[in-house]
């Protein structure tokens, strides 16, 4: 199969070549192989290698599942697979390989999905950006010279640059919706507990859910289908849907109330473009029925930003304190970034009362949100506030973790909301600036009510349809 060909396919269309006998998975996985070949050199988002392992398990025969043959790349944190090291872009865990699948790997696997790479991730997933000293910046294939977003920016950049179809994401504060609207992808975030984080226990004290981004809806519906099975001893589950999620992507929503915010969730502008964006987003679904009011944002969500803080900077702590005791000797400020190193500092001065505070203002925050949501169904809100930054701003910011924080509130402050309240959202690539970059347009619903965004996402799809539009082929092969 060729490359072009094989980059017209979403991954349900692959997988449909498989079983038809048309194709085979030692095709797809060359063709996939040989786009890496031709981009990643430039856009950097492919940063672990497991061409050996993908030909042996297509070898060794694969099992029969709904997407049996179709290449696909795994985020390198939280999701391991058994024998593979999964660093989470550090250089503290170089050299950690997996004694097991967790269940989101296995589910992959079992689904017939043919892993054959790692995609690049910041340290510890913590920024919206995606330049690990480790292994380097990953580069927007819309623009070389933007950042791709983040955590899952090597798995978006994959997607949107064609290597895979689908690539595995994790979300704990829009990780993978803001890197889908800097790319031009569809990126769902399910509810809390939609997907199971075992044999872990929860991420960022509940925030963090894992799913795939995709270029097609069917896809993240289908893909969601496979691994939204609760696993014995999970904190948070919900019974997976009676009806698929990929048969309610074909369904139509019904007419819809939708709430409208043309500012940030903070009361604050955004990007002229970007407003602009959302009111056209509102008058599309106007005209598909459903009925839109521009609404004021739900709550005040200013205690967000500290409290937010002190719960990851506990799980930072808690990350490396666990190293040094597995290895028995501290860890040293060089063995980490400059900005995980700070927020790691500042978790020493916070006590486990200020934990609890914390919580206890996310778990308001959820309370004052949920009336919104019990006068209208979706909540319709731009996914980033600004449009995608440079690359290199961390050492442009001089690795200040306080200015840092300012800048990523700005630019990413609508997605972190729904990690806490625990809601499905997601980012859908509706719009493209004035010079071509993407902009998505987040859409947020009831807590798991997975079901009504694929039946509303399907419709736009239908109605605005995005998937011939592809990043420039130039640049992407002749570097920035």
């Amino acid at each position: 199969m060729k490359t072009e060909e094989y980059m017209s396919y979403d991954a349900v269309g692959l997988a449909e070549l498989v079983a038809q006998r048309d194709v085979t998975p030692a095709e797809l996985l060359d063709a996939a192989l040989a786009r890496q070949a031709q981009v990643n050199p430039t856009i950097n988002a492919v940063v672990l290698n497991l061409e050996a392992e993908a030909r042996a398990a297509v070898a060794k025969g694969l099992p029969q599942g709904p997407f049996t043959g179709v290449p696909f790349l795994v985020k390198d944190i939280t999701t391991h697979m058994k024998g593979v090291v999964t660093t989470g872009g550090s250089r503290l865990f170089a050299k950690s390989v997996a004694a097991e699948d967790t269940a989101l790997a296995a589910a992959y696997r079992k689904s017939g999905f043919v892993m054959f790479g790692k995609t690049n991730t910041p340290e510890f997933g913590l920024m919206g950006i995606t330049e690990p000293a480790l292994f380097g910046p990953t580069r927007n294939p819309w623009n070389l010279s933007l950042s791709c977003g983040g955590s899952s920016g090597g798995s978006a950049a994959a997607v949107a640059a064609g290597i895979v179809p689908a690539a595995n994401g994790g979300d704990g504060g829009g990780s993978i919706r803001i890197p889908a609207s800097a790319c031009g992808l569809f990126g769902f975030k399910p509810s809390r507990g939609r997907v199971s984080m075992a044999p872990q226990g929860e991420g960022w004290g509940g925030l963090t859910v894992l799913h795939t981004l995709t270029r097609s809806v069917r896809d993240s519906a289908a893909t969601l289908d496979i691994s939204c099975i609760p696993q014995p001893g999970d904190v948070y589950w919900h019974e997976p849907p009676q009806i698929p999620y990929a048969e309610h992507a074909k369904r139509a929503p019904g007419k819809l109330r939708i709430g409208m915010l043309t500012t940030n969730l903070y009361g604050g502008p955004q990007d002229a473009e970007i407003t602009q964006a959302v009111r056209d987003a509102g008058r599309l679904c106007e005209a598909l029925g459903h009925t839109v009011e521009e609404v004021k944002p739900p709550a005040d969500i200013e205690a967000l930003i500290g409290a937010v803080t002190v719960i990851i900077g506990a799980a930072v702590r808690n990350t490396v304190d666990g190293e040094a005791e597995r290895r028995g000797r501290p860890v040293e400020e060089n063995e980490i970034e400059k900005v995980t190193w700070s927020l790691y500092e500042m978790s020493k001065t916070q006590s486990s009362r200020d934990y609890l505070k914390a919580l206890q203002s996310l778990h308001t925050l959820s309370r004052v949100t949920a009336p919104f949501f019990q006068q209208y169904d979706v909540m319709l809100l731009a996914t980033l506030g600004r449009m995608p930054i440079r690359v290199g701003i961390i050492e442009e910011y001089g690795y200040d973790l306080k200015v840092l924080q300012e800048k990523f509130y700005d630019y990413g402050p609508n997605t972190q909301l729904f990690n806490i309240t625990g809601q499905p959202a997601m980012s859908v690539p509706l719009a493209w600036s004035s010079n071509n970059v993407p902009i998505g347009i987040q859409f947020a619903g009831r807590a798991a009510d997975e079901a009504t965004l694929f039946a509303l996402a399907g419709q736009l799809e239908a109605a605005q349809p995005w998937a011939q539009r592809r990043p420039p082929e130039a640049p992407l092969r002749g570097g920035h």
